[in-house]
């Protein structure tokens, strides 16, 4: 059986982007986060973040570090009743990085590479699944993934009309996506 999710960038999405947000004191939950998934998950959709890290590549925090906020987030997610399938992270970058992160793979996006692994490791289906982010680096790595819906939220961010057009839909946080896209909202 495939399955449908909601694929949601980490910073700027879930949380306030404050640059390479990588301590839980410095992780700010933007208001109506679990509400929203909440709503998804009783739509039948899963839960699955894909979030570019290059803080990592660029030596600021460790992969270790990202754990322990990753770990916190989900336990954060998890008490308010909503379960995080995955949590598929890139560390790399192409020009800015340590040597064992220089690299321009396939899993920074705007490549599909995060959510790629994401759907053949949880059976998804992209043609009836969403994706959530603040950049046109998420919304072009959604379209490569084959994702049916892409919503770009603002939360705080400036777009150029790029941005926008690669998007499906244009709101102002993920507390309003299910609003926009459940049929049962």
């Amino acid at each position: 059986m495939k399955y449908k999710a909601v694929f949601l960038d980490r910073d700027g999405v879930i949380n306030h982007d404050h640059a390479y947000v990588h301590k839980i004191e410095e992780f700010e939950f933007i208001d109506g986060v679990f509400e929203a998934c909440q709503r998804f998950i009783d739509q039948g959709y899963k839960i699955v973040v894909v979030t570019n890290q290059s803080g990592i590549g660029r030596g600021y925090y460790d992969e270790a570090q990202f754990k322990v906020l990753t770990d916190w987030m989900c336990a954060q997610f998890l008490e308010n009743n909503v379960e995080i399938h995955g949590v598929y992270f890139c560390p790399h970058h192409p020009k800015q990085a340590q040597p064992k992160y220089l690299m321009d793979c396939n899993c920074r996006k705007p490549h599909p590479g995060m959510l790629l692994q994401a759907i053949e490791a949880h059976d998804i289906d992209p043609t009836q699944s969403i994706m959530v982010g603040d950049k046109g680096s998420d919304m072009k790595a959604a379209k490569a993934a084959g994702v049916a819906i892409k919503v770009l939220v603002r939360s705080g961010q400036t777009f150029d009309e790029k941005d926008m057009l690669a998007a499906d839909l244009v709101c102002e946080s993920l507390s309003g996506v299910p609003d926009l896209v459940l049929k049962d909202a």
